[in-house]
């Protein structure tokens, strides 16, 4: 089936006039279910009940976690501001107290007040703190101190505010994980040669400060750092945080500051892998996070209406702080989201990439003094993109040119076909036709992988091959096994071969070289192919039609070339305008098959049925034809 030009690309005009005449800057349109696992989290307490959130490459984490608390709270959040305060009966294990969010300073203030004042008329005072501060900590530590001075403190510090908060804070963020950052910590001194520590020198880490609240940990971080892991599991099982003594093997002292309850939830953020290896390994972790936020890298228009994607490119727009959008560049832009996803109805929010194009453009757009961005200028940066890129194809594509890499773009040839790979270098991924070819010869029907015997042959190549050997055994040797014998090899390949998406192109050049049928050389083919001859979806369908297409483009377009791939890849073509242009005017051609019968007939030019019929005919009469006998066994006969 040949491909219509309109079908080669996703509709991008039509989306671009569906832009709203306002928009609502948002970073979480199209994550309903991971908004929606948040909000079961952040409904439920206890030790048991925290999270896991996928951040999908190119999210921003920060702008998503603003946005999730300001619409989602953590329904038992419980904050206090946190003080050690000096033990009259020990010097070196402080003890803490909670007091209301804010209350901190006021507390010592007042906690100052009554240690100045004379134990005879502390009364009015002690009930003041009491009353403004509803804590039973605070009611043990006044009835502690209640008949005591300064003088019976030990040391010379009354107490430290370890943690301050608002009234409002957001959730907090610990993407810096070390044992400091996430558990604080306790620094020792040298005073007149001794080694010690005291209140000042107590640090709050990330827990204790987001202590009450909903605090986020960067996993990879958190899991490449030896121990910690370990000893936040037991933070959360206990809800207690106890200081690990300070020092280290070679300088230490003792001080042991009381423990203090912790009232948390936690969010762990990173990729899937991440997730998929913690809940093989970790028995714990599934008991201690049951709630997966999977937040989406693509946005599918085939679940939810085109409007709110715009407010996610106004939220990408903002946070770019580039120029405004012109209409037509919107279409352009629609494009590149689409290329991303692979996908004609699935748009990326891949907030990264969206800006690092936006702002390339912008700065194309100041330098042509333009108000706006236009689609001409997102077009300049991508191409810009290719240049930068593209030095690897451009060598690849010159060997051929330069013939020092045999591939025919014209004419016929029998047991020749141009299959199509995809290559990966520096992460850049690039289209380039391999030439297939196959011979027969008197045998007993076996196949030989060229590439396979000199170990140059993956294993998903070598299935795709025995798959392709199945079929052919199963048209044409049923009842009896093969007269004939093949051979198939990727031609100047010096590399291991992988992938079944060349198992169609290898399967039609021996049914070419069976049936000494000619193959169209200026058709390149790619695809899987199982049992029943049923051709299979491929990956990378559009870098490998743009790759032979320039290929084909530089020689020259005759208007008999093309490319033929698998229906089911129809959904994923999203090709550059310069290809869409030659298909239109029918200088360049892509169609799009179901089964191999189609295949053959698109490249052979002859129908099916003729060319099995030849096969099979082919097999017949070597079946009656006497094998000679070797001449050393004709010796021993004599």
């Amino acid at each position: 089936m040949r491909i219509a030009a309109e079908a080669l690309q996703p509709q991008i005009t039509e989306w671009a006039k569906q832009r709203p005449a306002t928009s609502t800057p948002s970073a979480l349109v199209g994550q309903q279910r991971a908004l929606s696992a948040l909000q079961q989290a952040l409904s439920i307490a206890g030790r048991y009940a925290h999270g896991f959130i996928v951040t999908p490459a190119g999210m921003r984490t920060l702008d998503v976690l603003n946005e999730v608390q300001n619409e989602q709270h953590w329904l038992h959040a419980n904050k206090f501001d946190w003080v050690y305060v000096a033990n009259p009966e020990s010097a070196y294990q402080p003890l803490c107290v909670n007091l209301p969010c804010g209350k901190a300073n006021d507390f010592l203030i007042k906690l100052w007040e009554f240690l100045q004042a004379d134990v005879s008329v502390r009364g009015p005072l002690k009930d003041f703190i009491l009353e403004t501060y509803t804590s039973e900590r605070v009611a043990k530590y006044i009835a502690l101190i209640e008949d005591r001075t300064f003088d019976d403190l030990p040391g010379s510090e009354l107490a430290t505010v370890i943690v301050s908060h608002d009234e409002h804070e957001p959730f907090m963020l610990c993407d810096r994980v070390t044992e400091s950052t996430l558990f604080g910590s306790i620094r020792l001194q040298s005073v007149e040669g001794t080694i010690s520590s005291d209140l000042h020198l107590i640090e709050a880490g990330a827990v204790l400060k987001a202590n009450g609240g909903v605090l986020a940990i960067d996993a990879e971080e958190l899991l490449i750092q030896p121990g910690l892991w370990r000893k936040l599991k037991y933070i959360l099982r206990t809800s207690e945080f106890d200081w690990a003594q300070p020092g280290d093997a070679n300088i230490a002292a003792y001080y042991q500051p009381e423990a203090i309850p912790v009232h948390i939830k936690v969010l762990l953020l990173g990729e899937r892998d991440i997730y998929a290896q913690l809940r093989e390994l970790d028995r714990d972790f599934d008991n201690l996070f049951p709630y997966l936020a999977d937040f989406s890298s693509h946005y599918s228009l085939q679940k939810a209406p085109l409007a709110p994607y715009f407010d996610y490119l106004s939220y990408v727009v903002r946070e770019a702080a580039v120029q405004p959008l012109a209409a037509d560049a919107y279409s352009a832009l629609f494009k590149f989201v689409t290329r991303i996803t692979d996908f004609q109805t699935e748009l990326s929010l891949d907030t990264i990439a969206i800006m690092q194009l936006l702002r390339e453009a912008c700065a194309l757009a100041t330098k042509a003094q333009s108000a706006e961005i236009t689609g001409e200028h997102i077009h300049q940066a991508l191409g810009q993109r290719d240049q930068r890129d593209g030095y690897i194809a451009e060598l690849s594509r010159r060997s051929i040119l330069e013939g020092q890499v045999y591939i025919a773009t014209e004419g016929e040839v029998i047991g020749q076909i141009n299959g199509l790979t995809v290559i990966t270098a520096g992460g850049h991924e690039f289209g380039e036709p391999t030439r297939i070819t196959a011979t027969v010869h008197y045998g007993d029907g076996d196949i030989i992988d060229i590439d396979r015997k000199s170990e140059l042959s993956g294993s998903i190549h070598t299935k795709g091959v025995m798959i392709l050997s199945a079929y052919i055994a199963n048209v044409f040797a049923r009842n009896e096994a093969m007269a004939l014998s093949a051979t198939i090899v990727f031609e100047q390949s010096y590399h291991e071969v992988d992938g079944d998406s060349a198992s169609l192109a290898e399967l039609c050049c021996l049914l070419s070289a069976l049936a000494e049928a000619p193959i169209q050389q200026g058709l390149a083919i790619t695809g899987a192919v199982d049992q029943f001859g049923r051709v299979q979806a491929i990956g990378a369908v559009n870098e490998k039609i743009e790759g032979y297409f320039e290929l084909c483009r530089i020689r020259g377009l005759t208007g008999h070339q093309g490319v033929i791939i698998p229906a089911a890849n129809l959904s994923q073509l999203n090709l550059g305008d310069d290809v869409i242009k030659a298909v239109q005017a029918n200088q360049f051609h892509v169609f799009a098959i179901e089964h191999v019968g189609q295949a053959l007939e698109l490249l052979t030019q002859s129908e099916q049925k003729q060319l099995y019929a030849r096969i099979e005919q082919r097999l017949n009469e070597l079946q009656h034809i006497d094998r000679e006998l070797p001449w050393w066994r004709k010796f021993i006969a004599r």
